[in-house]
């Protein structure tokens, strides 16, 4: 199993990736969000690149990917992680999984789990895989995380047919899920605080489910507010979102400050690294009123 982390392991976050393009103003915002945090709490702040969907990796994304971090001024503890090198940390973890029976093979395709309704019936589950096919292993969610604590959403009730699904842990076609990468990467690295886009919230029920199997010690969440683009939609590569411009960082930073409910830095400040200086101290402030409105509703 997963290495155990001390409930009193100083403060770590991470900021993680996929490399299937550069970053734009939404993936900045992640970035920033998880940065300001790391450093109101004296943490640290770690990179990752999480390219387990190999497919989905634009070769030399990382590297631009990297450079537009330290462009903006943010700048990690520690090696840069890649999933696309922890083949052998996944497989052992489950193994592990499977030999305490918490897995099982399932064939059934993405159009035949659609085609029986929105969620996952647990088909292979009772009836086992059909001969012949090629098989994903699945989760047996027996201990269904149905409700979140977030920093950023409060107490986040999720859907109970879809909290409870037995999600994927490694796909037909071979790769590693990302549901279990990301938790043997977070706790293997020993993150105390997942700071991200909103767009994982749901997700985050399955990731915590998985993770309480693997480590006692769940880790503070805080889900950030995504940039929408013209169109309605989250901002994201697949959109083709504008990538950030190296000669716009001021602009860019003053935009992912604002986005993440900070005030309008002052105009006097020229600079990424004032910025975020600036920023430090502003979500240092955000955070400290939270705290005093969640204090006066108890």
């Amino acid at each position: 199993m997963a290495t155990p982390m001390s409930a009193a392991s100083r403060y770590r976050g991470r900021f993680a990736p996929t490399p299937s393009g550069p970053l734009h103003i939404g993936s900045l915002v992640a970035a920033v969000g998880s940065y300001l945090d790391a450093q109101v709490h004296q943490g640290e702040w770690l990179v990752r690149i999480e390219d387990v969907d190999t497919p989905r990796a634009v070769a030399g994304a990382d590297a631009i990917i990297l450079q537009q971090l330290k462009d903006h001024g943010l700048h990690w503890s520690g090696e840069v992680i890649y999933q696309s090198q922890r083949s052998e940390r996944y497989a052992e973890v489950l193994a592990d999984l499977t030999a305490l029976e918490k897995t099982y093979l399932c064939s059934c395709t993405r159009k035949q789990v659609k085609a029986a309704g929105p969620y996952y019936t647990g088909h292979c589950r009772v009836h086992g895989p059909t001969a012949g096919k090629a098989t994903a292993v699945r989760f047996k969610n027996d201990h269904p995380v149905l409700v979140l604590a977030d920093r950023e959403h409060g107490q986040v009730q999720l859907e109970p047919d879809f909290a409870a699904e037995d999600f994927v842990l490694k796909r037909r076609d071979g790769l590693f899920a990302y549901q279990l990468a990301v938790v043997v990467d977070d706790i293997d690295q020993g993150i105390t605080h997942l700071v991200r886009g909103s767009d994982l919230l749901t997700a985050s029920g399955w990731q915590m489910t998985l993770w309480q199997q693997l480590n006692p010690h769940l880790p503070q969440l805080c889900h950030l507010p995504l940039v929408i683009g013209p169109d309605g939609r989250k901002l994201s590569k697949q959109n083709h979102a504008p990538t950030l411009q190296h000669n716009r960082i001021t602009e860019q930073l003053r935009e992912a400050l604002v986005h993440l409910g900070l005030p309008s830095p002052p105009a006097s400040l020229k600079n990424g690294k004032a910025l975020l200086t600036w920023g430090i101290e502003a979500w240092q402030n955000k955070r400290s009123a939270s705290l005093m409105d969640a204090c006066k509703l108890q």
